[in-house]
């Protein structure tokens, strides 16, 4: 038996002095020390999050105990004010603690917020009604077990509307997505075919909308109209490649052409570039409303 275990350090030995990185003095991998790097930030940051939350929750807390000291509730009004204040402070603060801690422990059972609330209200409240007591007899040497049921009526409200409180103070507001449309402004040859049937005036010109007139189309440009005799079906194939829409059964806008859209009853209307007008009309309303603008 003493061979082997000789043999066995003397080759551990042999690999630690060649290779550096194995046999006993080979250290953690950079990975693992990389992951354990990224757990710890990770719980440092859980625990940062969780201590912020319980600081929001005492502080809210807080502020009911002092709304309560100053309304004085249930005859405490009769107390004086310091200790009054006292009495409701330390009972908010410490009922409404283990409340919280009550509410913590049903958030991942029970994620429906307001059925939660009346739970943890419930639920809390014996617990809570015992602190309430004990805070009496050490505050106002007050021992009087057979408040107890009595108390429970009294506490379960307040309860009640703390926890609703700290509900919409944690609640999530529903997530506002943005939608942008962003026009890319058209390949060249996408409106070749069609920009060889104009004018050289108004060839390479901004193209902007196209209204159609019997066999005729006026192409509007930022360079001027242009009447040209072409059918609107055949402009429509031509510029299918461009970035624009038909928006009316006689009109296409190009569409970094558009400056706003309005809609009202069943019908719209485009305000373009150099404030020219296009109807808009039902069929083709789809259309703006996919691109973000209705």
């Amino acid at each position: 038996m003493g061979v082997p275990i000789r043999g066995w350090v003397l080759a551990q030995r042999h690999c630690r002095t060649a290779a550096g990185s194995l046999g006993p003095t080979s250290r953690t991998a950079p990975w693992v020390r990389e992951r354990d790097g990224m757990g710890h930030r990770a719980k440092t940051i859980i625990g940062a999050t969780t201590a912020r939350r319980w600081a929001v929750d005492a502080l809210m807390l807080a502020a009911m105990g002092l709304l309560l000291g100053f309304l004085g509730p249930f005859d405490s009004d009769d107390a004086p004010i310091a200790p009054r204040y006292a009495y409701w402070m330390t009972c908010m603060l410490g009922g409404g603690l283990i409340a919280v801690a009550v509410d913590e422990s049903l958030g991942r059972r029970l994620p429906v917020l307001w059925r939660r609330v009346f739970l943890t209200s419930a639920l809390a409240t014996p617990l809570v009604t015992l602190f309430v007591v004990v805070t009496q007899h050490l505050m106002f040497a007050e021992q009087r077990w057979s408040i107890y049921l009595p108390l429970l009526w009294q506490v379960w409200p307040i309860m009640l509307a703390a926890m609703a409180v700290r509900a919409l103070v944690w609640r999530r507001l529903p997530t506002r997505v943005e939608t942008r449309t962003l026009v890319v402004p058209p390949l060249p040859e996408a409106e070749a075919v069609f920009r060889r049937r104009l004018s050289a005036k108004r060839r390479s010109a901004r193209l902007i909308a196209i209204e159609a007139h019997d066999h005729y189309l006026r192409v509007h440009t930022d360079a001027g109209a242009e009447l040209i005799t072409l059918r609107f079906a055949d402009a429509l194939d031509e510029l299918s490649r461009a970035h624009g829409w038909r928006v009316h059964r006689s009109w296409w806008v190009a569409a970094d052409a558009v400056e706003a859209v309005r809609w009202r009853r069943g019908a719209g209307e485009i305000r373009l570039v150099g404030g020219l007008t296009a109807p808009v009309s039902r069929t083709h309303g789809p259309v703006l409303k996919e691109a973000g603008w209705l």
